[in-house]
């Protein structure tokens, strides 16, 4: 059991979403996440062994090579390719509640910015850490954020922005977020962003890395 889930982790790392997949080329014609995943569930393999033992450590692996500057957007893309590749079949088991969500992530792009390559990545890569990801998508108005909140009570948010001027909108956004739901928890990112401006707006976390979201979230749940 331990060999197909190495293998699983090693193709979600490498960017191998299925068999198809010309990507590496070290890998061609090889079975990829998709296959392995759905082998390793067919095998008796407990979802929770493939999310722990194999997924999650795939991503917080190519994460941290991000953060070293040995990996970089496109090889992020591939590797959350895989990992959305395998995720599919996990997903009913979360739904009938044998495998648990580790919370609940509500991530958005701020008003004005269209742009959602890092906030993608960031959600791809907090769900295969175990959480439920609700993508509000780009250019979402502060009341947007706020209905998202207030349907999944105990939430973590999460504000991306590319342009220095949608700045403003994070701002707004985390003091609304703050004056109606005092509690919530409102990780920023994005190129702009400097921690120095999360602590300006309020905002409890600035990660400059998928991975640095990731690892605030782990600490959340090892705090619970």
């Amino acid at each position: 059991m331990s060999d197909i889930l190495q293998r699983l982790s090693e193709c979600v790392e490498a960017g191998k979403a299925n068999a198809k997949s010309a990507y590496p080329p070290q890998l061609k014609g090889q079975p990829g996440a998709d296959e392995l995943c759905q082998g390793a569930l067919a095998a008796g393999v407990r979802p929770t062994d493939v999310l722990e033992r194999a997924l999650v450590p795939a991503m917080a692996r190519i994460g941290e090579k991000f953060s070293r500057g040995e990996a970089f957007v496109p090889e992020m893309l591939l590797a959350a390719r895989a990992m959305t590749a395998a995720m599919a079949h996990l997903r009913p088991y979360f739904a009938s509640g044998e495998v648990k969500r580790r919370g609940v992530f509500v991530i958005g792009t701020v008003a004005g910015d269209l742009h959602d390559i890092g906030k993608n990545i960031v959600a791809m890569v907090v769900e295969g850490g175990g959480w439920e990801v609700v993508d509000l998508g780009v250019d979402v108005k502060t009341e947007k954020v706020l209905e998202a909140v207030a349907r999944h009570p105990g939430c973590v948010v999460g504000l991306s922005a590319l342009l220095t001027t949608t700045m403003v909108n994070m701002e707004k956004t985390v003091r609304e977020i703050k004056a109606r739901h005092p509690g919530t928890l409102v990780l920023v990112g994005g190129a702009p962003v400097t921690r120095e401006f999360c602590e300006m707006i309020g905002a409890s976390h600035y990660s400059p890395d998928p991975q640095g979201a990731v690892e605030y979230l782990k600490s959340l749940v090892v705090a619970a």
